[in-house]
C-alpha cells in the first residue's frame, strides 16, 4: 500500500501529471473566462488598455502626481478645438483604462493623426485644472491604426 502524507489526496501528489502530460491547471483558465463573460466591454476594453499601456512603459494616470513629468499611453476619446486665451488650442482627452487626463497643444487648430480612437503616447509635464489632469504642450508619439 502506498504511503500518503495527512491532508494530501492519493494521487495527488508533486509527480501527478494532468492531459498531455503536463501538470494540472490551477483553475486559472476558467476563472479567467468566467470572470470576461461577466464583464461589461468597457471593463474589458479598459483592462486591455492597461496592458497595452504597462508594457509600453507609460505610467498609470491614476498614479500621475502634479508638477512631475510623467509618459503616459492609451486611447484619444476626444479631440475639439477649445480657444484658451483667445488664442485656439487643441484638446485631447487620453484614456488608459485607468483614468483620464487632458493633452493640449496652445496655438494648434488641427494636428494630424490626432484623432478619437487613435492609440497614443504623451510625455510631459502633468498640472491639475478644475480637479483634472491637464498636459500642456505634451511630446507625443503616435501608436498602432485608428
Amino acid at each position: 500500500m502506498d504511503e500518503v502524507s495527512a491532508g494530501t489526496p492519493q494521487g495527488a501528489g508533486p509527480g501527478r501529471r494532468g492531459r498531455g502530460g503536463r501538470p494540472p491547471a490551477k483553475g486559472g483558465g476558467l476563472r479567467r473566462f468566467l470572470r470576461r463573460m461577466a464583464s461589461s466591454t468597457a471593463e474589458l476594453e479598459a483592462e486591455e488598455l492597461q496592458r497595452t499601456s504597462g508594457d509600453e512603459g507609460a505610467t498609470p494616470i491614476t498614479e500621475c502626481g502634479e508638477r512631475t513629468r510623467h509618459c503616459v499611453a492609451g486611447t484619444l476619446r476626444t479631440v475639439t478645438l477649445r480657444p484658451r486665451g483667445g488664442a485656439p488650442a487643441l484638446e485631447a482627452e487620453l484614456y488608459d483604462g485607468t483614468d483620464v487626463i487632458s493633452l493640449v497643444w496652445l496655438g494648434r487648430r488641427k494636428i494630424a493623426g490626432i484623432d478619437p480612437g487613435r492609440m497614443l503616447r504623451a510625455e510631459g509635464l502633468v498640472s491639475v485644472q478644475d480637479g483634472r489632469k491637464v498636459m500642456f504642450n505634451p511630446r507625443y508619439e503616435l501608436r498602432g491604426g485608428s
